[in-house]
């Protein structure tokens, strides 16, 4: 478990120089109001798909293969829609990190505070369902405001991103823990605390079963919201966040605990968690990171790759 950044003055080494340089020049753009740095944002995610042929692939593909009841007219605008979105997550990490509480409180709404502090008064963990939506950085800055809690993370290769990281995941919150370290989540669980859990990429085969995922009938999938919940003895509730539609802030929803979670059948509970997840994501699927290759691992090794 991760509850402080670490610094050393390894970190200043030469080889770091250019990307402090870069980092200083981003910590700058926080002072600016964000409806400029929305602008700023939407601009780069124009120049970024213009640049970045394999991600535009990607995302395209991904949008053949989860709306094919779309025409190929609107989830071409939806692609661009979601590269200008995708700059605008540039900022919406940048505020998250290194915004003040009381600017965060400016530009925050958030809904559903009692499923979690109910949760928490009957002695059963919580573990916020989440997906990778673009401001999700923003969403657990502003979740923190009111109840710290424990963020699951993969470390960075890079020292000095890994340092930022960590010091911008604890600005309003607990602690970190690895995206591996099952131990250290169950026992925050039962503390019990709040700890934030995705299931909405492709892990691998490994620990996956292939279930659907919007139009896809074989998604990889991976069931850990069953093993957190029981080992846990925690409570499974929904959250969502989303960046206003007038750019000049953001809300987050969290949900009632689901009822009967987990139940008896882990591929039952995956499925259930899919369509959660669908659901999330249809609120504004212009933020969803559809560069992700969701897809990737098939269900037998010599299934032909849908990308």
């Amino acid at each position: 478990m991760v509850e402080k950044a670490q610094f050393s003055t390894h970190l200043y080494h030469p080889k770091y120089w250019l990307l402090w340089f870069g980092i200083g020049l981003m910590r700058l753009t926080q002072l600016l109001p964000l409806w400029l740095q929305m602008k700023l944002g939407s601009l780069i995610g124009r120049l970024a798909k213009a640049a970045m042929g394999s991600r535009v692939n990607t995302a395209k593909r991904n949008l053949e293969l989860c709306f094919p009841e779309m025409s190929a007219s609107e989830r071409q605008d939806l692609l661009k829609l979601n590269f200008k979105e995708t700059g605008k997550a540039i900022f919406d990490t940048i505020n998250a990190w290194w915004w003040s509480d009381a600017k965060v409180q400016k530009h925050m709404t958030i809904t559903g505070q009692e499923h979690v502090e109910n949760t928490l008064d009957d002695g059963h963990g919580v573990i916020l369902f989440a997906v990778h939506c673009l401001p999700l950085e923003m969403g657990a800055r502003i979740f923190g405001q009111f109840q710290p809690g424990v963020g699951v993370y993969r470390p960075h290769n890079n020292p000095v991103l890994e340092y930022l990281q960590v010091r911008g995941r604890l600005r309003s919150n607990k602690a970190l823990v690895s995206k591996r370290d099952l131990r250290k989540m169950v026992r925050c669980l039962r503390n019990p605390d709040v700890i934030w859990y995705t299931a909405d990429q492709d892990f691998g085969r490994s620990s996956a079963t292939f279930i659907p995922f919007f139009a896809m009938q074989e998604a990889a999938t991976i069931t850990g919201a069953t093993t957190l919940a029981r080992l846990g003895k925690a409570k499974v509730l929904p959250f969502s966040v989303v960046r206003n539609a007038d750019d000049k802030g953001y809300t987050i929803e969290i949900m009632p605990a689901l009822d009967d979670f987990p139940g008896e059948n882990e591929v039952v509970d995956a499925k259930r968690g899919n369509k959660i997840i669908e659901g999330i994501i249809n609120r504004c699927p212009s933020q969803y990171m559809w560069l992700h290759r969701r897809f990737k691992t098939r269900p037998h090794k010599d299934d032909p790759s849908v990308y």
